[in-house]
């Protein structure tokens, strides 16, 4: 590698633009207009955008200097550093809210490439160190433009961005994968006839076929696994992330048991994952504001998981929640105060047996994409300081692909 500059982030971006962040904020929000990217939209090194928020044409070309282009960088204020992505050409007119920034980088330099910087654990330190605020810290826009940049050729910036990619993709392809068995299970879960309106001759309490909140002995780990409000994603049912620490109070669960969120606006966003990931035997902690539910004793596990996804289920305990405004909650007691109809036997084992075919596969694709995130976040910062050549990665890279 030649040598490498060191530059500001400031100084990367197109001089007629420069770094800015949103002013749009929530009580702009409207039904329909343009739409507006918010921090919690920027995740997994892309923008989700399955919970659209918009404003009005004419609000958002109060704040012109955020209408995004296409290309840009956009990064998560709010957040621990290292949320960042690029705006894909089709969110051009796109704007954002006050806890994002909009970095245009100049086309001289590899965008992708200073992306991934920006996830490195040099930028995130670096980034961390300078976090301001007493109760909700954030990224001051002022030190986001002094993030010191290691700048190589750019044939060597495309390099490493390519390789980052590659793995990045492999990860996108297996969560599209994942996602469509997901797909295919929830048809066959509505064949099942639990997300019709029960017929009062075959309606049953959903008790019957799943427990809300079952009780369980206290963790025999000194520091159990630990999941939180944030390792559950709004769409698919893997938990990616945990940690452990020591036991405290919340919700305790196990394999084969669901988490749903009980609180707005995580409820409503469709926060909710199936836990596969522990040892037999092992017993896990959650947030506070999980409702844990596990399938009666002859009832497929993942049935659970596909009633905490269906839309009338949700809708019933969103209807059910209680509280101040921004705080409300359901109970475990109020969502299970539902009934539904009875399934027939031979249609609940086959769906069983399909899913879980589907959720081992899924299981196994979740583990290679943990694999490739560590072997990426471990290259990722002895490339950027020249301690390893890209050549030598992409080996290590298909020997572990």
């Amino acid at each position: 590698m030649t040598e490498v500059k060191i530059l500001p982030l400031g100084e990367l971006c197109d001089p007629g633009r420069g770094i800015t962040y949103g002013i749009v904020k929530v009580g702009d929000f409207v039904p329909n207009g343009v739409p507006v990217i918010r921090g919690g939209d920027i995740r997994e090194n892309r923008i989700v955008f399955d919970n659209e928020k918009r404003v009005t044409r004419e609000v958002s070309e109060q704040f012109s200097r955020t209408i995004l282009r296409g290309g840009e960088l956009v990064i998560n204020l709010i957040a621990e550093p290292g949320h960042s992505a690029i705006v894909p050409r089709e969110m051009a007119g796109f704007n954002v809210s006050r806890d994002v920034a909009v970095i245009p980088l100049d086309e001289t330099v590899n965008h992708a490439y200073v992306n991934w910087y920006l996830k490195s654990s040099a930028a995130i330190e670096w980034l961390t160190a300078r976090l301001s605020g007493s109760v909700t810290q954030k990224i001051n826009i002022g030190v986001l433009r002094e993030v010191p940049v290691p700048l190589p050729e750019r044939r060597y910036q495309d390099s490493v961005a390519a390789l980052m990619e590659a793995l990045d993709e492999k990860m996108a392809i297996n969560d599209r994968i994942g996602s469509a068995y997901e797909q295919l299970l929830q048809c066959k879960f509505a064949k099942l006839g639990l997300a019709d309106e029960p017929d009062e001759e075959t309606a049953i309490p959903v008790t019957d076929l799943v427990t809300f909140n079952p009780k369980m002995v206290r963790p025999s780990s000194g520091e159990p696994i630990y999941v939180d409000m944030a390792a559950l994603r709004t769409s698919r049912a893997v938990i990616p992330s945990w940690s452990r620490r020591a036991p405290k109070s919340g919700p305790r669960f196990r394999n084969g048991d669901t988490l749903l969120a009980r609180i707005t606006p995580c409820l409503e966003n469709g926060k909710t994952g199936y836990v596969d990931f522990m040892e037999d035997g092992e017993i896990g902690l959650g947030s506070t504001e999980f409702i844990v539910m596990r399938s009666a004793p002859g009832v497929p596990s993942h049935l659970s998981y596909f009633l905490a996804r269906d839309a009338r289920f949700r809708e019933h305990a969103i209807r059910n929640m209680v509280g101040s405004s921004g705080r409300q909650r359901v109970s475990a007691a109020d969502a299970a105060n539902y009934r539904v109809n009875r399934p027939e036997v031979h249609a609940l084992v086959e769906f069983g047996n399909d899913a879980e075919v589907a959720f081992k596969h899924m299981k196994s694709l979740a583990a290679e994409s943990r694999t490739l995130a560590v072997l990426r976040d471990t290259l990722l910062p002895q490339l950027m300081s020249g301690k390893l050549r890209v050549r030598d990665a992409e080996r290590i890279v298909e020997d572990a692909v």
